[in-house]
């Protein structure tokens, strides 16, 4: 029988890509993770992954193996739902969700950690593929989106509206077409989506983002204001974005004459058994949304 460790520390291996980050995430010692792979190549009497330097890919075994693994770790973690202690306010909850929203979220959920310590919240900002990635192998509870998902396997709820704004230096008053195209565009992961959807409902002019002059990037949600805030462009961001702000003087954000909203929608693997932890904190989400 395949030892159920050595078989998580495998799917976590070839999940993450990296020994070092794998330790990490299993709070192993990177020796210990090449060793619960050697013992299951042993156990297995085949070579599961191809390996590089440090470098490695899977083999057709190793790829057999992860894809009936996964399946395999949800049963055993279904398992422990059903017949163990389930509190709603003890262990683990891992969390997903792009940084607008998390900005809006993630202290109340602190707050509700520092109401039951016991409580372990996990929560990272990613882009939406990343969440439904991360549901879909399983290695979050909760995932928040702002597209609603295709994949059979997501099962997802409208959760919320979040208004798109457009947002420029403070000076700015009158934002008119040419005012922006002089302005140029601070832009991010989802800044052309973003860009689209508001300015498209409101510019006839506007076809694509990239018309603009880009004058910038960022990825971090919590930094994508301070150019603009300078005076060295303007962008589209969701609301809670805007309002986490930490210089609201520094920038305008404009009301415009067609308002245009993104839903949020709540997302979990539909294999997956929901511990009462984990809807403790989907209560909470829905609370503050």
């Amino acid at each position: 029988m395949i030892n159920p460790l050595w078989l998580r520390t495998f799917c976590t291996l070839i999940e993450v890509g990296h020994f070092t980050r794998t330790a990490e995430r299993l709070h192993m010692t990177q020796s210990g993770v090449s060793q619960h792979i050697r013992k299951l190549e042993d156990q297995l009497g085949t070579e599961l992954l191809v390996r590089r330097g440090k470098q490695f890919s899977l083999s057709g075994s190793g790829e057999r193996l992860y894809n009936e693994g996964q399946s395999i770790l949800v049963a055993l973690s279904n398992l422990e739902s059903t017949v163990g202690d389930d509190p709603a306010f003890e262990g683990d909850v891992s969390m997903m969700s792009p940084g607008s929203v998390g900005l809006k979220l993630y202290p109340h959920l602190l707050a509700l950690q520092c109401e039951h310590p016991k409580l372990i919240i996990d929560y990272r900002f990613a882009p939406n593929k990343d969440v439904e990635k991360a549901i879909i192998e399983s290695t979050i509870d909760i995932g928040l989106m702002t597209s609603k998902p295709n994949l059979a396997d997501i099962s997802c709820t409208p959760l919320a509206q979040e208004p798109l704004r457009l947002v420029t230096p403070a000076a700015l008053t009158e934002p008119d077409w040419d005012t922006l195209m002089n302005l140029g565009f601070i832009d991010h992961p989802d800044g052309g989506h973003h860009a689209s959807l508001l300015l498209g409902a409101n510019y006839p002019e506007f076809h694509h983002s990239d018309m603009f002059p880009k004058k910038g990037f960022s990825n971090q949600v919590s930094l994508i204001l301070e150019p603009v805030s300078m005076g060295l462009g303007f962008t589209v961001l969701p609301a809670y974005a805007v309002e986490a702000f930490a210089k609201p003087d520094h920038i305008n954000v404009h009301s415009l004459a067609h308002s245009v909203s993104e839903t949020l929608y709540l997302c979990v693997n539909r294999h997956r058994v929901l511990h009462k932890r984990a809807k403790t904190v989907i209560a909470e989400a829905k609370r503050w949304l």
